[in-house]
């Protein structure tokens, strides 16, 4: 499995089913939906109904319990948050989801595994550096699963690889809203390509 989520930060109802397809068909297999995107609950579940026998679809910028059962009613099966809240992560887990809280810190990096977490968001990546992954990985537990996101895109997989991240969120280097359906899905080749030739796909 290729450990890479296309984040669509923005997307509209009317094209995420279109925009779900040719990431899927790309090699991406996760899609998250961030909470402030227009209507994202509609955008989930049009994904869900388009490709939801193909990958997994999820929500971002989650920061309530409200939201992570209005997430799965929408048919979403995974939970990303841009921090560190264990009553939600702990809701996630309760309700059977994928948790990938966002840390920062080694403190944060404890709590989230310590609540459930199934793998840890370092956000924003581009603060840490590849430097702060370094020194964290050093004292998390053997098996943690580390996703860069925030400042990582196909051009420095290698580097963040050499940091020992085990996969990547991809945002603005994915997608913005505007773009087409075949500019989003050129990205999401892009970016398979580029993660496979690092990880070796």
């Amino acid at each position: 499995m290729r450990h890479l989520i296309a984040i669509l930060r923005g997307v509209e109802p009317a094209e995420a089913a279109d925009m779900a397809r040719g990431i899927v068909d790309a090699g991406i297999s996760m899609i998250e939906v961030p909470l402030n995107s227009p209507e994202p609950l509609k955008s989930i579940a049009s994904m869900v109904e388009a490709v939801g026998d193909r990958a997994q679809l999820g929500a971002g910028t989650v920061l309530t319990t409200k939201e992570v059962g209005e997430v799965q009613a929408a048919g979403g099966t995974f939970i990303v948050s841009p921090n560190c809240d264990t009553q939600v992560i702990r809701c996630t887990k309760t309700l059977g989801m994928g948790s990938y809280p966002g840390v920062l810190t080694p403190t944060e990096c404890f709590e989230a595994l310590k609540a459930g977490a199934d793998a840890l968001k370092l956000f924003p990546a581009g603060m840490a550096g590849t430097g702060g992954m370094k020194a964290m990985r050093a004292i998390l537990p053997a098996g943690t699963l580390l996703y860069a996101v925030g400042g990582a895109e196909p051009s420095n997989f290698a580097q963040w690889k050499d940091a020992s991240a085990d996969g990547f969120g991809l945002g603005s280097s994915l997608f913005k809203p505007g773009m087409s359906v075949a500019d989003v899905t050129a990205n999401a080749k892009a970016s398979v390509e580029a993660y496979d030739e690092v990880y070796g796909g």
